[in-house]
């Protein structure tokens, strides 16, 4: 006991030499620290006016989406007679920053600071401008995406601790700022139901928003789209309720019903405004669900923890998601070869910087406009004290679950609490929500049962379980010193249901590697075999799938026994039903696409139906 107290001590004092919290994967505001959000390290609150004589910027062109694009690069100019490697610029939106628009503060000190609202990405001058300390000049170029409104471009100098504000460009917009973007498709509570939801900047006094929908080339319906949103004073605490807020729109969904199986839809979203006229999207497509059982083939991709990056190397994000836009452009190009994706957990990364979530339903739409993505809560979507989330943490900078559970929808009885069953074809998913308590007595608990009980294992042999935090298995070096090798009270409740039901696998997100495990029960692998499994399993295989994008994470000096593969690089996991009786399972690296760890099953229901150690049916002698 002594030396593992020494072990952690060391372990602890390392941290905080680094800056980083092992509970939560938190990194504390230091700069260029490695998992920091990249908007945090700047001290806008600090920023003086400086306004400089010799120093200009200019933005161009100042009209985009011209075409009807939601994308588009621009230009940025700059002059600055007094050139240093710390001056930077940063993207603004709303273009009119000014302390007008300031939050009320506790701290006297911070109350309307001249400026009080973060950029929504920024880039130093020196970026691909290697003579700029030389001759003051520069050209920046910058992705925006359509965000509800104008931008403007301002000059810092003084580094991103000490900023001091010497220029502001002209003012660029979208043609239409409030058109509806964005769509993120989800399973409905139904089989036959398909949600989808999208972001603009109508609310529901400016125009009606709907979607039309229908079999390509044939008629085409309508089905009416609620409207949410919501408000600084729905943040829990800083910088979400501070410097990182920032006005998301309005936020719809349309329950498209009655489906046909197996069948290609096309889709657009309207708004009818109040003088009669239409605004419409692009036009987007997917496939309908399978029937519940249906015998097809049918493939899943699973993982967590991607976040977003830049395209445009804004924000110094190689050090934050190194692996993001590698993982979204891997599965972009493999779109024709998958049917589902489910995002456990950790989606943004936002930490309270609202303006990151936009950036994020655009950088996935391609995929989330044609497959149905669906999301897990993970602590920074949901973690901040004394808001009823299960760890007292900061993770979520503020946004306490609001932002995430209003930006996707999830076939949840309660969004709040993010944990929801979902069917697809031969697989039947049961979702946690680890933010919140999941131990043995609880509310989610008892839905964690009933959810794998309701499995009807003749038609849907393929019972999946997944969650962000490790709830199972991880050989991660912080659960290695902890000495359990899970989430704390992980799985001491848990495994007893996974057994009983004979879920096959297990996902899990947060620690931001790949590991698979064995069929494993009680710490024991239950199988020698690590690449085919025949007959009745005994056992669940646990899969850590946390390395979709965000920093690595380091693992144990010590491989556990139960540890069959572990990869310390980016990738996500595909599963393919291709029968009742036969799952093709892979994992495969983001940056090339090709599989590195694979293992099949193979089984007939009877195999389902058969007794293993603490998962029988009741039988009784009688005749």
């Amino acid at each position: 006991m002594e030396i593992r107290k020494l072990l952690l001590d060391i372990f602890f004092a390392l941290l905080v030499v680094s800056g980083s919290s092992p509970v939560s994967g938190h990194i504390t505001r230091t700069p260029n620290a490695i998992g920091e959000q990249p908007l945090a390290q700047i001290a806008i609150e600090k920023a003086i006016f400086a306004l400089h004589d010799s120093a200009s910027i200019s933005a161009h062109p100042l009209v985009l989406g011209l075409e009807g694009e939601d994308t588009q690069w621009v230009n940025v100019d700059l002059e600055f007679s007094e050139p240093s490697d710390n001056d930077w610029v940063g993207v603004f939106s709303p273009a009119n920053f000014n302390s007008s628009n300031c939050y009320d503060a506790d701290d006297y000190k911070e109350q309307s600071p001249y400026i009080c609202s973060a950029p929504i990405k920024y880039k130093y001058a020196n970026f691909s401008n290697s003579g700029y300390t030389n001759t003051g000049k520069a050209c920046l170029k910058f992705q925006l995406i359509n965000q509800r409104a104008d931008f403007s471009f301002a000059l810092f100098t003084g580094g991103l601790s000490n900023p001091k504000l010497v220029a502001v460009s002209n003012i660029i917009t979208f043609a239409n700022p409030k058109a509806p973007v964005y769509p993120r498709l989800a399973l409905g509570k139904s089989w036959d139901e398909m949600t989808v939801t999208w972001t603009s900047g109508y609310n529901i006094d400016e125009a009606i928003p709907f979607v039309e929908w229908g079999f390509k080339g044939d008629f085409q319906r309508r089905s009416p789209a609620g409207t949410l949103t919501f408000h600084r004073n729905s943040m829990c605490g800083s910088p979400a309720r501070t410097v990182g807020w920032r006005d998301p729109g309005f936020i719809h969904t349309s329950f498209l019903k009655d489906l046909w199986p197996n069948s290609m839809y096309t889709y657009r979203m309207g708004h009818l405004l109040s003088d009669g006229s239409y605004v419409w999207s692009k036009m987007y497509s997917f496939k309908s669900s399978p029937y519940p059982g249906q015998d097809s083939l049918q493939r899943v991709i699973i993982f967590g923890d991607m976040g977003k990056a830049e395209r445009d190397g804004s924000n110094e994000y190689s050090n934050y998601q190194p692996g993001s836009l590698n993982t979204t452009d891997q599965l972009i190009k493999d779109l024709k070869n998958f049917d589902i994706v489910f995002h456990i957990g950790d989606m943004t990364y936002s930490n309270g910087y609202i303006s990151q979530w936009d950036q994020f339903t655009s950088q996935v739409e391609p995929i989330a406009s044609t497959v149905p993505y669906m999301v897990a809560s993970g602590n920074h979507e949901r973690d901040w004290p004394g808001t009823g989330s299960f760890y007292d943490t900061s993770d979520s900078g503020g946004e306490c679950g609001v932002v995430a559970e209003t930006m996707f929808y999830v076939p949840a009885e309660n969004r709040a609490k993010f944990w929801y069953s979902a069917d697809y074809g031969m697989f039947h998913f049961c979702i946690a929500d680890t933010e919140h308590d999941w131990r043995e007595g609880s509310e989610q608990y008892r839905f964690i049962e009933h959810c794998l009980a309701s499995a009807d294992r003749q038609k849907q042999p393929w019972l999946i379980f997944a969650a962000h935090r490790v709830l199972g298995y991880s050989s991660d070096m912080w659960y290695g010193l902890e000495g359990s090798f899970e989430e704390p009270m992980g799985r001491e409740s848990l495994q007893r249901l996974w057994q009983k039901y004979k879920v096959d696998i297990a996902f899990f997100g947060h620690v931001h590697n790949y590991e698979r495990i064995c069929p494993i029960y009680q710490n024991q692998c239950v199988s020698s075999e690590k690449s085919h499994y025949s007959g009745t399993m005994n056992g669940t295989i646990h899969v850590v799938v946390g390395g979709a994008g965000s920093h690595l994470s380091e693992y144990s000096q010590v491989t556990p026994s139960w540890s069959l593969y572990r990869d310390y690089d980016f990738g996500f996991v595909k599963l393919t039903a291709f029968s009742h009786s036969s799952l093709l399972f892979e994992y495969k690296k983001s940056r090339d696409g090709e599989v590195y760890d694979s293992f099949t099953i193979s089984r007939d229901y009877r195999d389902v139906l058969a007794c293993v150690h603490d998962g029988c049916e009741a039988t009784t002698l009688a005749s």
